[in-house]
């Protein structure tokens, strides 16, 4: 039950930046940029600090499967706040984090970047079909760095 004016005894609601449409957007079209400035044409998605698909974008002759491959390298990064490259590496590496590959919500293929504001993490980038891994997250931290200037 609320207490009188809307507040709750001894305990706070969060309040937490997230991932705006606007923002998502400009994160879409700055990936694709990248990729085409490259030659490579590739899907982009881009979820919110919950999970949740924002925006999605892909060019003509992407294979269907990668527009689930985008998302999921998103939700894997935002996930677990790291770059699905890296956590790629990890799992292959480390016996401790090998059954990460069991988590049917995450995808261990590079492409998906973790966006942060102020050291929060509020949404991730996820791309595929651009030529690879490497490729894939290389399109989307371009994408961060010229949005970041």
């Amino acid at each position: 039950m609320l207490a009188s004016g809307g507040a709750f005894a001894n305990a706070e609601p969060l309040h937490q930046k997230n991932m705006s449409l606007a923002l998502a957007n400009q994160l879409v079209d700055a990936t694709l940029q990248a990729c085409h400035a490259d030659g490579r044409s590739a899907v982009v998605a881009v979820v919110d600090r919950g999970g949740r698909l924002v925006a999605l974008q892909r060019d003509d002759n992407i294979g269907p499967h990668n527009t689930a491959a985008a998302q999921k390298k998103a939700f894997t990064s935002l996930s677990t706040k790291t770059a699905s490259r890296e956590l790629s590496g990890i799992a292959r590496n480390n016996p401790e984090s090998e059954n990460l590959n069991t988590v049917d919500d995450l995808l261990l293929l590079g492409g998906g970047v973790p966006v942060q504001v102020g050291g929060e993490v509020i949404g991730a980038i996820g791309v595929a079909g651009a030529g690879g891994s490497a490729i894939d997250e290389g399109c989307a931290i371009t994408a961060l760095e010229t949005l970041k200037n």
